[in-house]
Parts: C-alpha cells; structure tokens; sequence
C-alpha cells in the first residue's frame, strides 16, 4: 500500500540537549505546542521516557466538533538525537510512523520532523490537517528552545557576574 508523507524542518538557535529537553518529554508538548494536555500512560521498557512508553496529547483545537486525543507509542529514543513513536490510537491511520531528528548546525540545532502512514480515505484527510499543523509545531518548539537557550544564558551570566538570578 503506498504512504502518505507530512514533514517539516527549521533550524533552532538552541543546543540539541535544549530542544531534547523539550521533544523527548511528552508532558511539556503543551508548554510549547498545539495540544492542551498530554500525560504518560504507562513508562517505557528500560526508562520513563524511553521505547515502549505510552502517552496521550489532547489537541488544544477541535476538529469535527471535538478536542482530538491522539495515544502514541514510542519506538526508539537516542537522547539528543532522534525520538521515533507510533500513533495506536485516537486519530483515523493506519501505520503512522513518525520521527523527530535533531542534528548539530553552526548556527544552533536542524530540527526535522516527519511522518508516514497508509493511504486511505481517512489517512487523507488527516494529511490536509497534518500539513498545517507539522509546521506550526516546527515553529512553536524552534521558539519555545531558543526562549529556553535565552534564559540560560541569561542565567548564566547573571552568575558570573554574582547575581542571583532568581531574585
């Protein structure tokens, strides 16, 4: 069966362990992305976060009258470099395969993040919305990094100086 394919890619001035920071743990997705909610259903095989564990991200915008929540399962976790999971539930495809790859850039951290799943009349019309919505999400984690690269930086300096940044 062929496969329907959605990506998007931007560079982020951030470190890769940044923006890992952000990518790698489902519960932060709403701090910086369109999903209102997101909670692990149950841990991973060998870590929390790693393959094998199970989460839900509810969708902060409704499609068809109802707030989408779609169940994933993470696949392959290489810390700082590359997460991979399945969707297993809450949206209509079938085999949906995504991955999120981080590499070093001179001037911060390439983010790609792209999917597959099978051709079929639903698998379709999720792609419309997904081509949307892949570079939004791009978009709000590249902000959401490089507000956090900002901040401890910012952090750092204050300390070098002798202030509290806290205070």
């Amino acid at each position: 069966m062929s496969q329907l394919h959605v990506e998007a890619e931007a560079t982020a001035r951030a470190t890769p362990a940044a923006v890992w920071a952000l990518v790698s743990d489902a519960t932060r997705y709403p701090q910086w992305g369109p999903w209102s909610a997101a909670e692990y259903q149950h841990p991973g095989d060998t870590s929390p976060r790693g393959p094998g564990a199970v989460y839900w991200l509810r969708s902060s915008r409704r499609a068809n009258l109802r707030y989408v929540t779609s169940i994933e399962r993470i696949l392959d976790a290489e810390e700082g470099r590359r997460l991979a999971y399945t969707v297993i539930g809450g949206i209509p495809v079938r085999n949906y395969q995504a991955e999120v790859i981080l590499t070093p850039a001179t001037d911060g951290t390439r983010i790609r993040w792209a999917a597959t799943w099978d051709t079929t009349l639903a698998g379709r019309v999720v792609l419309r919305g997904l081509r949307k919505v892949y570079p939004q999400i791009v978009a709000d984690l590249v902000a959401a990094a490089e507000k956090q690269a900002a901040a401890e930086k910012q952090a750092g300096e204050s300390l070098e100086r002798g202030i509290d940044p806290k205070e």
